[in-house]
């Protein structure tokens, strides 16, 4: 379970974490920064946003789940050398599962192993930990179409394809996420109600 806390002030996050909570994903890099250094030290963050990648100083940052260009991923992997991050940070590749709808972001399911395989080629500071995906609300095709993708990543990148996460599922379809494979579902109104966007989180 990820907790989406993007727009929620520290106060809530917290109150989730008194809860059990530990993993944490935002979408704005400027929250991003801003709440980390506030919360506890064993919080693992989790960027589900458009990165920059100078951004990528985060206490505890565990994985950047919306890579979907080898561009992003090498001026991420650039910014993360020069901090010499100990080990290297994981990486999602984002799957558009629902092209039709011209909204999303991530790169067509045809496409993911090729820049699954080159990230990992070149990219030293990174890991390809996985997929994530968006998908269309109510379509659990999209679910069966990232298990599928993994399937065809897995054998590009040699290893299993249990080893690599599916990061799929919110709110309105968690529970349908889950029943198709997803290893990690991105929840954030059923957890902190809905989002106030007319302010920046504190």
């Amino acid at each position: 379970l990820v907790a989406v806390s993007k727009t929620k002030p520290v106060e809530a996050l917290r109150e989730a974490y008194d809860a059990g909570v530990r993993d944490f994903g935002e979408n704005y890099v400027q929250e991003l920064v801003s709440k980390a250094p506030q919360m506890p030290s064993d919080v693992r963050w989790r960027f589900i946003g458009k990165l920059q990648s100078n951004k990528a100083k985060v206490p505890n940052l565990v994985a950047v789940e919306t890579v979907d260009s080898l561009k992003l991923a090498t001026r991420l992997d650039s910014a993360l050398r020069a901090l010499e991050r100990p080990e290297p940070l994981a990486v999602l590749v984002q799957v558009n599962t629902s092209p039709w709808e011209g909204t999303k972001g991530g790169v067509l399911a045809e496409e993911a192993a090729e820049l699954a395989a080159a990230v990992a080629a070149d990219c030293k500071s990174l890991r390809v930990a996985g997929l994530m995906t968006i998908g269309a609300a109510g379509d659990t095709g999209c679910f069966a179409a990232l298990a599928a993708c993994r399937e065809a990543v897995a054998a590009r990148l040699a290893v299993p394809p249990e080893s690599l996460e599916l990061s799929m599922g919110m709110s309105g379809d968690f529970e349908e996420a889950a029943r198709s494979g997803s290893t990690s579902v991105r929840v954030g109104s059923s957890i902190f109600g809905a989002r106030d966007y007319s302010k920046a989180a504190r």
